[in-house]
């Protein structure tokens, strides 16, 4: 029989529609019979847990305590036998002979001690006083005197006075002329200027400055 006809076969489909059948009607009649409700009632029941425990293990016994140590027994130190030196021969002492007595002449009485006198104190000169920055006056050999400017003349000016400020060389030469102050202003300057830059004045082998002081007087024409 192939198997298309065994799908054909209706009692085939007869015993399986009654089996659903019994299925049911067996639920049905459970549930009728209060069957089914305590099967419910089995399924809510809280389930208790055990915990078993687990048996632990003893812990392992502590290890043996270390083999003390070894002594170490030190060999005796070794006596080193010296070789036997005799001792020397000592000479029998030497007598020496008595003392002469001879003539002690008498110790002469001892000179006297010169004392010297002292030296004399040294006299330290002060140290000179630094010289000033401007020398007030000036020792020259040539020291012209300025003359009296037409100019003042004209200008109807009586008399004047001027400082001026001299650079000197180390030789003695003017190198410079300054007007510090001139009364009346600007007269009597140049021929300052010119006079004294022709004089000729002592060299000290430096350089240094002097302050001269120049008076015109009018009636000493």
């Amino acid at each position: 029989m192939d198997f298309a006809r065994q799908q054909r076969d209706p009692t085939r489909h007869v015993i399986g529609i009654a089996f659903v059948i019994l299925i049911h009607v067996a639920v049905i009649w459970a549930l009728m019979t209060g069957l089914g409700q305590k099967v419910i009632e089995v399924v809510k029941k809280p389930l208790d847990a055990t915990i078993i425990d687990t048996i632990k293990p003893p812990p392992p016994p502590p290890p043996p305590p270390p083999p003390p140590p070894k002594k170490m027994i030190e060999p005796p130190p070794k006596v080193i036998e010296q070789p036997y030196v005799p001792p020397p021969e000592v000479p029998p002492p030497v007598m020496a002979p008595p003392p002469v007595i001879a003539n002690v002449a008498p110790t002469p009485p001892p000179e006297p001690v010169v004392i010297a006198p002292p030296p004399p104190p040294v006299v330290i000169a002060p140290p000179a006083p630094p010289k000033p920055a401007i020398r007030q006056g000036v020792s020259c050999m040539k020291q012209d005197k300025p003359s009296f400017p037409r100019e003042a003349i004209r200008a109807q000016v009586q008399k004047g006075r001027v400082n001026a400020i001299l650079t000197i060389d180390e030789k003695g030469n003017v190198t410079e002329v300054q007007i510090a102050s001139a009364d009346p202003p600007r007269v009597f300057d140049r021929v300052v200027r010119d006079t004294l830059a022709e004089w000729k004045c002592v060299g000290e082998g430096v350089k240094y400055k002097a302050s001269v002081e120049i008076n015109f007087t009018l009636k000493d024409e």
